[in-house]
């Protein structure tokens, strides 16, 4: 009776997590960022709300964009790579199975079970095999341009909308800090959370997106009130 494997590994998780983190992380930097800069240019809070709002559509389409032109890029070489070694198959059977018997002597067998491994492998799904073994690609990790496109696009939504909640709440005199300390705040709890996900160490998760974000933050901000100044 065969065991049916139910361990669940993080691997599994790592292209929407890449894509959501990635969204979200950039949704609250640059939306927070332009709120600042806008603000720091001394601009009018409904100015300041209309900008950030269009910030948000405008990263949210771009999120989506970018990120299923990248992974589609990505599934079309792995699609050819695959298109490659189906012709492979038809064309030298035993030549293949000489390949991947060799990748498996190179993972420690001997040469007579890598033989016995590689044959009852290739009877059983011959590119699939290949494509696990010699390509490095598999179902969990293969590319997935929609559902990359959809993470990046609504976690970048989610992301933008809490800098821009702070914003619509936050007392004009206090708009700048508000926005500031809340943003930090958001990005430190998100990279914890995407580090305790992933398995690493959750304060250096929260550090880094926390000290890139400050540092995009204070740079906008500091444009906006120099070209305020300027412009007044």
């Amino acid at each position: 009776m065969a065991l049916r494997h139910w361990e669940r590994h993080r691997t599994e998780r790592v292209g929407w997590l890449r894509a959501a983190v990635l969204g979200a992380n950039d949704g609250i930097v640059s939306t927070a960022s332009l709120v600042l800069g806008v603000a720091a240019a001394h601009a009018t809070h409904n100015s300041i709300m209309i900008a950030g709002v269009a910030g948000l559509v405008a990263g949210a389409m771009s999120m989506a964009a970018g990120e299923y032109v990248s992974v589609h890029s990505q599934a079309d070489t792995e699609n050819a790579d695959l298109e490659r070694e189906r012709k492979e198959l038809l064309a030298d059977d035993k030549g293949e199975r000489r390949e991947l018997a060799a990748i498996y002597v190179g993972r420690g067998l001997d040469a007579e079970l890598a033989a016995k491994v590689a044959d009852q492998l290739m009877a059983h799904d011959a590119l699939g095999a290949h494509a696990r073994d010699e390509l490095g690609i598999s179902q969990t990790l293969s590319a997935r341009p929609i559902q990359a496109a959809l993470a990046s696009a609504a976690s970048f939504a989610m992301g933008a909308a809490l800098p821009l909640a702070v914003t619509a709440i936050a007392p004009e005199a206090q708009l700048i800090p508000s926005v500031g300390g809340m943003s930090l705040l958001f990005l430190g709890l998100l990279g914890a959370l995407a580090a305790r996900a992933g398995g690493a160490a959750v304060a250096n998760g929260a550090f880094r997106v926390t000290f890139w974000g400050a540092l995009a933050m204070a740079a906008t901000a500091g444009v906006g009130a120099l070209f305020g100044t300027t412009v007044a």
